[in-house]
């Protein structure tokens, strides 16, 4: 592995059509975390844009390790070559590959996170672990709640956040991106320990 190097991925939807959507949250928790690093992505030949940072502190203030933020520029359910490509490319093992995603199971707002298990009929994920041959990477699963009445899912996820969530969205990007941060320097434990107990 390379030095500890993380890889982040944020998951969606490519060009403005999307950009706004529930499902696109891993794309807009990653600009939240390439904000907080001050880099900018660039294009990468493994379909994705990328940017190389380092991510929060360690306990006692040392910077945090080096990441290598990803956005695919694929379709969701295509995502799984340009996050198995980055791994490959930069040396970065499953356990060490953190997706940031929208979680139909979890309530707007709550934050979840968890290695392996199922995908949930999600399928960015399911791409993403056939592609790399594993269920055994780090997922921080980011709560959209589910559809109301009949809506059906398909319809929801591609649809903007309601005014309500809008208010709120900013929150649960900070907690995703601060949730990202926290696996990355202290561990998926800790990271557990503290959003799973809210």
């Amino acid at each position: 592995m390379a030095d500890g190097l993380y890889l982040v991925v944020g998951l969606g939807n490519p060009g403005p059509k999307y950009e706004a959507t529930r499902h696109n949250i891993g794309h807009m928790v990653l600009d939240v975390l390439a904000g907080r690093a001050g880099v900018k992505f660039s294009a990468h030949k493994s379909q994705a844009v990328v940017a190389e940072a380092r991510m929060g502190m360690l306990p006692g203030g040392a910077p945090g390790p080096r990441v290598i933020l990803a956005k695919p520029t694929t379709f969701m359910n295509t995502s799984g070559g340009p996050v198995a490509n980055l791994a490959k490319y930069f040396g970065v093992e499953p356990d060490h590959v953190i997706v940031v995603h929208d979680e139909l199971d979890i309530s707007f707002g709550d934050i979840k996170t968890k290695i392996g298990g199922g995908e949930g009929g999600h399928n960015g994920l399911r791409d993403i672990t056939k592609a790399l041959s594993t269920k055994d990477y780090v997922r921080v699963r980011a709560g959209i709640g589910r559809p109301p009445g009949r809506m059906e899912v398909v319809d929801f996820v591609l649809k903007p956040f309601s005014s309500t969530e809008v208010k709120e969205l900013p929150f649960l990007l900070d907690d995703a991106a601060d949730c990202a941060e926290l696996i990355v320097t202290q561990g998926l434990n800790a990271a557990q320990s503290k959003y799973h107990t809210k």
